[in-house]
């Protein structure tokens, strides 16, 4: 099992009188950087002018060039979209990037993909925790944490996992618990986890849902709520007390439907496709694939959006929430 670290194990020390720069200020950007902020950490913004920057700003945060915040920094956390990380850290990280400073990340994507290659002397370490940025902040305010992971890929002084552990106590990840991992074990299981279950396989089981039932004839309203709607009462079930807790809660028929007829729908051919997209992962095909897609303009992931908002389901969606807006 993994090792777990709690507010015991981690100290400040480790982290205070430095300079954090946070590279980017989108809403993992944000909540981090509010969070170290507010635990008395000295922290920067690495941003580009316009809203972002305008955003943290107003935030009462300090912001620099990316360059500039990368020159003064101690510990140097990367906080951008994995597919412009490699081009950003080349031109205006990379030339300030000094033995003994700290190169931090939240994904792994770039270290375990080669898309960057620290130098010797630095330090590389992960913080990455388990929930959107929002979720962060708001668990942060109210004196608690969400789960986090950490990782250490290089650690040339010696202190890369105290440090770690410091900035993840600032966060308040200490107080729910944070995992010690390995950035590939971080990325693959992330990316795999994405694509499978979370955004990839949900999305594609909602979608074959109503369309089995609309063109069947049945109301798209009904097919939305009964394969969209209904879907989060079920995750916040799973969510609050396990699988199990789920079937416990819901009807006697729905149970015993779900528990016989499951299995029809991820049959072990689905299972292979999950293997086989894990390969995909692991082997660095995906990345190779992501990476050169947006180099070239992203016209195929464009024409995905494109379709995809153009489902009827999308339609459906936004009148009936329209229905639960409060005047």
């Amino acid at each position: 099992m993994a090792q777990i670290f709690h507010e015991k194990d981690a100290s400040l020390d480790s982290v205070k009188g430095k300079t954090i720069a946070v590279i980017g200020y989108g809403a993992q950007g944000r909540a981090q950087a509010l969070m170290m902020h507010d635990s008395g950490l000295n922290v920067v913004v690495g941003i580009r002018p316009g809203k972002s920057a305008d955003n943290a700003k107003a935030d009462g945060l300090k912001t620099l060039s990316v360059a500039e915040a990368a020159e003064k920094a101690d510990i140097i956390h990367v906080l951008l979209p994995d597919e412009v990380q490699g081009t950003i850290y080349e031109k205006e990280i990379l030339p300030h990037l000094k033995p003994g400073k700290v190169l931090g990340f939240s994904h792994g994507f770039n270290i375990v993909f080669k898309k960057i290659v620290p130098p010797e002397g630095v330090d590389v370490i992960m913080v990455a925790p388990k929930a959107p940025g929002t979720e962060e902040r708001k668990r942060y305010l109210e004196g608690f944490g969400v789960p986090a992971l950490i990782a250490i890929e290089k650690d040339s002084s010696g202190k890369a996992k105290d440090i770690a552990l410091g900035l993840a106590k600032a966060m308040r990840f200490t107080k729910a618990g944070v995992f010690e991992c390995t950035f590939a074990q971080e990325t693959y299981s992330d990316l795999f986890g994405e694509q499978s279950v979370l955004c990839g396989g949900t999305a594609e089981l909602i979608k074959a849902g109503f369309e089995t039932l609309t063109e069947r004839g049945y109301p798209p309203e009904i097919a939305y709520f009964e394969c969209l709607h209904e879907l989060k009462l079920i995750v916040d079930l799973i969510n609050e007390g396990g699988i199990e807790h789920m079937w416990d809660v819901v009807s006697n028929t729905a149970e015993y439907g779900g528990r016989t007829r499951g299995k029809a729908i991820i049959t072990p051919e689905t299972k292979k496709s999950m293997g086989k997209l894990l390969d995909d992962i692991e082997s660095g095909k995906f990345a190779e694939e992501w990476i050169s897609e947006y180099r070239s303009g992203a016209k195929n992931f464009s024409e995905l959006r494109k379709l995809d908002s153009e489902h009827l389901i999308e339609k459906t969606g936004k009148e009936i929430r329209a229905l639960f807006e409060k005047e």
